[in-house]
């Protein structure tokens, strides 16, 4: 019925997608969303929470909700920026540390798995084509 609606098969993958990483960052008492915010302050400790809202075209109350999520399992810390009063420096703690390579396995697998279901080609081009679609229209 939808089969050529940008809307629907969108929303029905990111559904489905959403079900896989919230299972794989399940075990580190993560949601999709944070266990993703928590790798990117991972692989770039400092970054203001503008930085992150724009990384992954959220809302900056919703990075804000995000951290927070991850300050209250003390997997971040805050500290006032040098260069915005009204910003903060996001760096990881070392409870984060400590999960920085078990998580990385665990979404590296996950994709990996993914990867085969559909297929290398088919995923590349995929991720491709969703990444050319999505700085199209965003």
């Amino acid at each position: 019925m939808f089969d050529h609606c940008l809307y629907f098969n969108t929303t029905a993958l990111a559904r489905i997608v959403e079900r896989e990483w919230n299972a794989a960052y399940q075990p580190f008492d993560l949601t999709a969303p944070q266990g993703f915010v928590l790798r990117a302050v991972l692989r770039q400790p400092g970054l203001l929470n503008s930085e992150l809202a724009g990384i992954f075209g959220i809302a900056r109350p919703t990075a804000t909700r995000l951290l927070d999520a991850l300050l209250a399992k003390n997997l971040i810390e805050r500290r006032p920026s040098a260069a915005d009063g009204r910003e903060w420096n996001i760096f990881p703690t070392a409870a984060a540390l400590a999960l920085d390579e078990p998580i990385n396995a665990v979404s590296a697998e996950l994709a990996q798995r993914l990867r085969g279901q559909m297929g290398g080609e088919r995923f590349d081009d995929s991720i491709s084509a969703l990444r050319g679609v999505r700085e199209s229209i965003g």
